[in-house]
C-alpha cells in the first residue's frame, strides 16, 4: 500500500487567527510539507492543479520539479492533472520531463476538472468535457507509446508525424490514474487502458463510490488486464487529530465550520458519520482507515487531505507527525489484512521490470535534425523505437 498526501494548494484565512497566506507563503508552505512527508516515512506527494483563485497551484510540473531537487525517495503525483483544458501534447512533453527530471519517481492522476469559468479561458466548452477527456486521453495515450504520431480529432489541431520529446524515461510512460467521483465513463476508460482508478471519496456516502470502483473492477478484468481483484485503484481520505479526540474536535470545529468547501452546510458531526472525514484520536484514524478495505476492497494507495480548510503551516506539520506515529501501524494492519497476491502500487521501477524483464532497458537518443519527423523509420538511433519493442511484446 502507497500511503500519502494530496494538497488542493487553497488560500484560505485561517478562522482562529483571522491571517490568510500570502501566495509566496503558501507556495512554500507546500515545499515543506512535501518534504516533511518523505522525512516521515510516506509514499507519495500530490499536488492538484487550479487556475482560480484562491488556489496556486497552477504549474504542478513546475512545483514537482522543485521538490524532486530537494527530496530523495517520495512518489511526485498530481490531484488532478486537466485533461480537459491542456492540450495533450503539452502534458505528454511536461510530464515526460518530468519524469527524467525526478528519475522516474513520478505519476500522475488526470481529470475533467469542474470549475466551469476555467473552460472558457482555455478556449473550451465545459459542456464538452467528457468527450474532450476521452480524446485527449487518447492522444495522450499514443504520443507516449508510438514514436510517430499521425492523429486527427475534434478538440485539437491534427499532427503529422509528431514525436513527443523527451521520450518517456526507459521507454517507460509515467503511470496514469485517472480520478473521478461520479463519471462511469472515466471508470470505463481507465479500465480501457489497464490504468488505475481513484475515486476521491472524501465528500459523498460511501456507497457511491462503491458502485463506481465495482464497476470499474468489472471493466479491468473485462479488457484482460487481469482480475478485479488486481485492478489498481486508489482513494482520498482526511483527518484532524489529536492525542484526545476531545481536543481534536475542539480544534478542528472552527476549521471545519468555515472551509469553502464543506463550511456552512452540514454539522461536523454529521460529515465524520457519513465521509471519510476522521476527526479524533490517532487510533480512531487507524480504525476509519483500515475500514475502507472493508468497503472498497484490497487497494494500491491512500491519500489524505490535511493542508486545506485556513489551517496554518505548524499545525499541518504536527498532523504529519502525528500521521508519522502511526504510519507503521497502518502499513503492518494494512499488509496483515491483504488477501495474497494484491498487488502493489506501480511505481517506475515495477513498470520497467514488468515490460522488460531481465532484459536490457533501451536508451533513446535523437537522431539528426531534419526538420520534420513526416519520413523515414523512427526519429531514434542507436535502440528500437519504443513501438517496435512494444509490437515484438504484443
Amino acid at each position: 500500500m502507497q500511503y500519502g498526501l494530496f494538497s488542493v494548494s487553497d488560500v484560505t484565512r485561517d478562522p482562529v487567527s483571522g491571517v490568510t497566506p500570502t501566495e509566496h507563503e503558501r507556495v512554500k508552505a507546500l515545499v515543506t510539507i512535501a518534504e516533511k512527508a518523505e522525512d516521515i516515512g510516506l509514499d507519495v506527494f500530490a499536488v492538484g492543479e487550479h487556475h482560480n483563485p484562491p488556489f496556486i497551484s497552477s504549474s504542478p510540473t513546475t512545483l514537482l520539479a522543485n521538490i524532486a531537487g530537494r527530496t530523495k525517495r517520495i512518489l511526485l503525483s498530481t490531484s488532478t492533472t486537466l485533461i480537459t483544458t491542456n492540450d495533450p501534447v503539452r502534458i505528454a512533453e511536461e510530464y515526460a520531463m518530468l519524469q527524467h527530471v525526478a528519475d522516474g519517481r513520478m505519476d500522475l492522476m488526470l481529470g475533467r476538472g469542474n470549475t466551469a469559468p476555467v473552460y472558457p479561458w482555455f478556449g473550451k466548452d465545459i459542456a464538452e468535457s467528457l468527450p474532450m477527456a476521452l480524446e485527449n486521453y487518447n492522444l495522450l495515450h499514443r504520443l507516449w507509446t508510438e514514436d510517430r504520431v499521425d492523429w486527427s480529432g475534434q478538440y485539437r489541431t491534427p499532427l503529422r508525424g509528431f514525436t513527443s520529446t523527451p521520450r518517456p524515461l526507459d521507454g517507460v510512460p509515467p503511470f496514469v490514474w485517472h480520478g473521478s467521483i461520479r463519471t462511469p465513463e472515466i471508470a470505463e476508460q481507465a479500465a480501457y487502458y489497464g490504468d488505475g482508478f481513484f475515486a476521491n471519496n472524501i465528500f459523498w456516502p460511501k456507497g457511491h463510490y462503491q458502485r463506481l470502483i465495482r464497476f470499474y473492477r468489472q471493466r479491468f478484468a473485462h479488457y484482460g488486464h487481469g482480475t478485479e481483484a488486481q485492478a489498481i485503484v486508489g482513494l482520498g481520505g482526511q483527518f484532524f487529530m489529536r492525542r484526545n479526540s476531545q481536543d481534536a474536535v475542539r480544534e478542528f470545529r472552527p476549521y471545519f465550520d468555515n472551509a469553502p468547501v464543506y463550511g456552512h452546510g452540514p454539522t461536523m458531526e454529521e460529515f465524520t458519520s457519513q465521509t471519510p472525514l476522521t476527526v479524533g484520536s490517532p487510533q480512531q484514524v487507524i480504525d476509519s482507515t483500515l475500514e475502507f478495505r472493508e468497503a472498497f476492497g484490497d487497494y494500491q494507495r491512500q491519500l489524505f487531505l490535511i493542508d486545506h480548510a485556513g489551517l496554518p503551516l505548524k499545525i499541518v506539520l504536527e498532523q504529519l507527525d502525528l500521521l508519522g506515529e502511526i504510519l507503521p501501524t497502518l502499513r503492518a494492519e494494512t499488509a496483515a489484512r491483504q488477501a495474497p497476491g494484491t498487488p502493489e502500487g506501480p511505481t517506475h521501477a515495477s513498470l520497467v521490470a514488468a515490460k522488460y524483464g531481465d532484459g536490457p532497458v533501451p536508451e533513446f537518443r535523437p537522431s539528426a535534425n531534419r526538420g520534420d519527423n513526416v519520413t523515414g523509420g523512427s526519429p531514434y538511433i542507436g535502440e528500437r523505437s519504443s513501438i517496435d519493442l512494444d509490437a515484438e511484446q504484443a
